[in-house]
């Protein structure tokens, strides 16, 4: 199956209710994710998250999708066009 690369921007308004919520997701997601900046703004009480993933879009559609619900989320994505076909040989 191929894999997409991208990025995926998530602004959390108010983090202390559902930044729980939010870790569970991209935790349940880890396989997926290879790098997370976080950078909390508690002065202005939000939080925003960029994420490094390479998946299929299967996956990071389901993903975005599980964040986008969570009130209080605004969620962005870029993928690039290019897919990456796995390997079976690598481990």
């Amino acid at each position: 199956m191929s894999k997409r690369v991208g990025v995926i921007g998530i602004v959390i308004d108010d983090p202390k209710r559902v930044t729980d919520r939010v870790n569970t997701v991209i935790s349940n997601y880890g396989h997926i994710v290879i790098g997370r900046m976080g950078i909390p703004r508690h002065d202005a009480k939000v939080g925003v998250i960029a994420l490094i993933i390479e998946g299929t879009t299967d996956e990071i559609g389901a993903m975005t999708g599980k964040l986008g619900n969570i009130p209080g989320i605004t969620i962005k994505s870029a993928l690039t066009a290019k897919t990456l076909e796995e390997n079976p040989h690598h481990d």
